[in-house]
């Protein structure tokens, strides 16, 4: 039940994703979450660091989504700057918001992956569509609203169901 949970890969930051290998794997899109995955769930704005990796990442050929559960005023602020389309208000998992992600970039579901940092949401609803999944570990926890949190609680379950299997790393520190 709790393997639904698994990413297909696990990674610090989006900064350790080895964009050549997505490459040669097939994969032309990302679709990104936002809070605590790009930048903490406070940050109202892109960090250099974060607009040098999107160019990277776009003059690779990737092309890229935001799909977010917070609100329009929050994620247009954020993306409209940098030139990112966005999805706001998602409900993931639910599949409706990766669907019309998949529309915006127009790409088929082999062809994208999902980066976030929440396993109930970004990776569950990810491998329901067949996506390919990166989980990150979140920048500002601290920061985090209260569903979020109900939510890492949940996850803290699943992990160590997931550890007893043999199917997490041990020392993960999520």
């Amino acid at each position: 039940m709790f393997e639904w949970l698994l990413p297909h890969m696990l990674v610090n930051t989006i900064y350790d994703i080895d964009l050549d290998v997505l490459k040669k794997n097939g994969v032309k899109g990302i679709i990104t979450d936002l809070d605590n995955t790009l930048v903490g769930a406070r940050d109202p704005i892109a960090t250099p660091e974060l607009v040098a990796w999107l160019d990277r990442v776009r003059a690779a050929g990737f092309k890229v989504v935001i799909v977010s559960n917070n609100n329009q005023t929050r994620v247009s602020k954020f993306a409209q700057p940098i030139g990112i389309p966005f999805i706001h208000a998602a409900r993931k998992p639910a599949n409706r918001a990766f669907h019309k992600a998949l529309t915006v970039l127009g790409l088929n579901a082999e062809q994208t992956v999902v980066i976030g940092d929440q396993m109930l949401t970004d990776v569950l609803g990810g491998k329901r569509m067949g996506l390919y999944t990166i989980l990150v570990t979140p920048i500002a926890p601290k920061d985090e609203g209260f569903m979020t949190r109900i939510n890492r609680r949940i996850e803290k379950y699943a992990l160590s169901k997931l550890r007893k299997k043999g199917l997490w790393p041990k020392e993960d520190k999520k």
